[in-house]
């Protein structure tokens, strides 16, 4: 069985073998290759935490009765107060089918354009600036353009650990043909450790970066004269904008030298790939951002041929999907315009819809706004957890909290599920069909090779469902999803005779056959525009004249800018990844990274707690002290959440500040502040059952095999020992206070001791003490919950061992499993030299290769350190 992955916008494909999940050889985008989190993904497939029922009001419903709820309610507040009353809230996730029959039934039959997705918050500004300068929302290459590149550039984009398969093709062609890689990132990321050249701009300088490099193509007389005379328009006041207002390095936060060995590359380099990701996207000037990279290679003519081209890397497995059937709500739908009144005749025409949608709807934070301040009554949220996952969250879950109807469709309980009047199960990857489209354009399917558990269902079959009952029985007739895909086909060619680029037509007459053995394709071409052939009115594409960011000046409540993003094993808010304990071993918890100066300033040693402060909320989170920081720049994952964390969501950090264009959030910037929290005691607990310790101290949870989980757990205030310290650590661990337990306390030594037991089990395990040292080691838990009955010397339950192992590190490579204490004890032993050397001796590095930036910072450590080192003893 043939499908693709549930990650990223790669769209890579895996093959399935008797529970064995491996690369698909034979799919264009990976060719066998996949990441880590590609090749765990057979661990995810657990269904001991699913929602298996829908439920309404908290209780058990049959599906009949569920949907017959959707609908009346949906039905009644629509009729009282209008369709913008209600609104859905979708996601990457989503497969094309799932995407398309919902944004039908709000667009076509609703009335609304209230239909919104998480890509918003991931490539909206990418979308804005396609369609600015092509008039239509077009990648132009593809991935084989990495292949035939002689200079990558990769701004604001990890790519090493958010697309490593892509990554690994960038590091190939460097190794075939010399290929140069240029990363512009204010972090010293891991792919800036792999990098010829970084160029660490301050934060949101990308844009006058390419400002400048625009006037440096000019003055050396690079422009492709005869390209942008033949093809577009607008140039000459992109210049003009571009000489007013393009910083100089000083300003960009870079060398001189550096600048211009930068602008040398590409002025040079015919055959360059500007490759760029979340951030160029998720900024106040996002779209500008884009425009601004699209411009020099509109201007240099590098753009739709082999090796050449702007390049947006999406985030999600078929946000590229998700586009093309109009789920954003500033979209209508195959590409079609809402300010184009014979777009709008063409779409209603062909759904035979009652009330099409003639304006674009509210974006992500506006609608959940709208739904704080009532206006949007109902709310459909499909595949997403926007209530730890959205800027400001805080105020998405109030808004939440208050709105009359919240309706929740999703695999796994979450944040989003605990405020839902009704939960509805979802059929997950693995076990729902259909197709998705990746960066490059490839459109491929996405297969099930399982049973659904229990009453699970795909969000297709529900927005069907719901339509039916609403009335629109005919027009929402899908038995499968082939049907969907046909229809979906068919609307992209509909009275479209060249004038939009998305057509897939040639596959709506496809059989139910045909559509079960599709391959991957890539629509219209490889390769646009390299001969013009704009989808604007005038065929040309347009110039768009850019201003460099104007940024907030730091002011002295909040010192520090907050970037946040994301880590290489984990996935969005860790509903599947957060419950693979393979994928937590490089980065068992949460925390933020500061540069050494600021550190020193703050008096701050790696692992202390420190209250992390903005505008708009707080976390408490350890310290990791790094030099890929910027002095006065600190950098938070985003990925932790209530269930892991409680005092870890970074994403209540974020403000709703957003691009005026694209509406997607600026997650990359916010001023912060910081506070050295004391802590008065560390903890572990370890327990059988999940559970979601909070209050007034930090607790990160890691899954352990066999179901289990482990809290790593800290305090800010002193404990009170006494009866309500035992009855507290009992609710900790999820027991009743009538539990089995057996505890020592010591108040003197300011140690607790508790065990919790069921049939002489051992369920849960509860250990404080004032030093991390005096607490049992991870062995020593391992060991107690071995124990298969503690009939007898149960006081050993107390006793664990606080000997910790020999500390190994973080596991660095998480393929092979090795550390990162073996990795320097290898470099200095073997005196390794090189990333390769690394790998032929633990190889480590050389499956997905996502952790070789980590391997060249450890490597350039030890051989600073060496170097250093042998400086003084001469």
């Amino acid at each position: 069985m043939k499908t693709t992955c549930p990650y990223c916008g790669v769209g890579c494909g895996v093959a399935v073998n008797s529970g064995s999940i491996t690369g698909d050889i034979s799919h264009p985008a990976n060719l066998g290759r996949l990441c880590i989190k590609g090749s765990t993904l057979a661990a995810t497939l657990d269904d001991s935490n699913r929602l298996l029922v829908p439920t309404v009001g908290g209780k058990q419903v049959t599906w009949d009765q569920a949907l017959d709820e959707i609908a009346k309610k949906f039905s009644a507040i629509i009729a009282e107060y209008g369709p913008d009353a209600v609104a859905f809230y979708g996601s990457g996730q989503f497969l094309t089918e799932d995407y398309y029959v919902a944004n039908k039934l709000m667009k076509g039959f609703i009335g609304s354009a209230n239909i919104d997705t998480n890509s918003r918050l991931c490539m909206a500004s990418t979308v804005a600036g396609h369609v600015r300068a092509f008039g239509e929302d077009i990648v132009p290459g593809c991935y084989d353009d990495i292949d035939e590149a002689d200079l990558l550039v990769f701004v604001g984009s990890n790519t090493a650990w958010c697309h490593p398969v892509l990554f690994e093709r960038a590091l190939a062609a460097r190794a075939a043909r010399g290929t140069k890689i240029i990363v512009v990132d204010p972090r010293r990321t891991a792919t800036a450790a792999l990098a010829d050249l970084h160029l660490a701009v301050r934060p949101d300088a990308d844009a006058g970066l390419f400002l400048r490099l625009l006037t440096a193509l000019d003055e050396r007389g690079h422009i492709d004269q005869t390209y942008v005379a033949s093809y577009t328009q607008g140039l000459s006041g992109a210049l003009r904008a571009a000489r007013a207002g393009a910083p100089r390095a000083a300003a960009l936060g870079i060398s001189d030298a550096d600048l211009g060995v930068f602008i040398n590359l590409f002025c040079n380099t015919p055959r360059t790939v500007t490759l760029f990701s979340q951030g160029v996207n998720q900024s106040i000037g996002g779209t500008d951002k884009v425009n601004a990279i699209i411009n020099v290679h509109l201007a240099s003519g590098r753009i739709g041929k082999p090796g050449m081209g702007p390049f947006s890397l999406t985030g999600q497995p078929n946000a590229m999907g998700g586009r093309e059937v109009g789920g954003l709500a500033n979209q209508l739908a195959a590409h079609l315009q809402f300010d184009d009144p014979t777009d709008r005749a063409l779409l209603k025409s062909f759904w035979s819809a009652k009330v099409l949608a003639e304006k674009p709807g509210l974006k992500a934070v506006e609608l959940f706004d709208a739904v704080l301040a009532g206006r949007i009554k109902a709310i459909w949220i499909a595949a997403t957890n926007p209530a730890e996952s959205l800027p400001s969250s805080t105020r998405v879950r109030a808004a939440l909290e208050a709105c009359p109807l919240v309706v929740v469709a999703d695999c796994w309980p979450t944040e989003t599920t605990r405020l839902a009047n009704v939960v509805l199960p979802a059929a997950g990857w693995s076990e729902k069909d259909g197709t998705v489209t990746n960066s490059e354009r490839c459109v491929s399917r996405q297969r099930a090779f399982r049973a659904a558990p229990a009453e699970a269902r795909p969000d297709w079959w529900m927005f069907t469902q719901v339509a039916r009952r609403m009335g629109f029985a005919p027009q929402f007739a899908y038995t499968k999803p082939a049907d969907i895909f046909r229809e979906h086909a068919r609307l992209s060619g509909h009275g479209n005779n060249g004038a939009r680029l998305f057509n897939i037509a040639p596959y709506q007459n496809l059989s139910d056959d045909e559509y079960e053995a599709l391959k991957p394709f890539t629509w219209g071409a490889p390769r646009f525009f390299a001969e013009g052939k704009f989808p604007t009115p005038s065929g040309r594409a347009n110039f768009v004249a850019i201003t460099a960011i104007a940024t907030k000046k730091r002011d002295a409540s909040f010192p520090f800018i907050l970037n946040t993003g994301r880590l290489r094993d984990q996935w969005h808010t860790m509903t599947r990844t957060g419950f693979v304990p393979t994928l937590m071993e490089s980065s068992a918890e949460p925390s933020f990274s500061i540069a050494e100066a600021d550190a020193g300033t703050y008096a701050l040693d790696p692992g202390d707690l420190v209250r992390i402060t903005t505008r708009h909320g707080s976390a408490v989170l350890p310290v990791v002290i790094s030099n890929a920081q910027r002095g006065g720049e600190i950098f938070a994952a985003m990925h932790w959440t209530q269930t892991h964390n409680a005092t870890g969501n970074v994403n209540q950090l974020v403000g709703p500040a957003r691009d005026p264009h694209s509406g997607q959030p600026a997650s990359k910037f916010e001023h912060a502040a910081m506070e050295r929290l004391p802590v008065f005691w560390h903890g572990v607990l370890q327990t059988r059952k999940l559970t979601r310790p909070s209050g007034q101290f930090y607790a990160s949870r890691v899954p352990l095999a066999g179901g289990m989980h482990r809290f790593t757990m800290a305090g800010w205030k002193p404990l009170v020992f006494g009866n309500e310290l035992s009855d507290w650590a009992t609710r900790l661990c999820g027991a009743d206070a009538d539990a089995e337990r057996i505890e020592l306390l010591d108040a003197g030594r300011g140690t607790y001791r508790l065990g919790i037991l069921q049939d002489n089990r051992l369920l849960a395990c509860c250990f404080m003490a004032p030093q991390k040292h005096l607490l049992p080691c991870h062995q020593a838990l391992a060991e107690l919950f071995g124990v298969p009955h503690w009939q007898a010397n149960r006081i050993g339950i107390l006793m664990a061992s606080a000997t910790p192992a020999v500390a190994s590190g973080p596991v660095i490579c998480v393929c092979h499993r090795v550390s990162e204490a073996a990795i320097r004890t290898a470099i200095r032993e073997y005196h390794l030299e090189d990333i390769a050397g690394i790998g032929s001796v633990l190889k480590a590095g050389t499956n997905c290769g996502s952790c070789k930036g980590e391997l060249a910072e450890i490597l350039h450590s030890e051989i600073s350190q060496s170097v250093a080192s042998q400086e003084l003893v001469t």
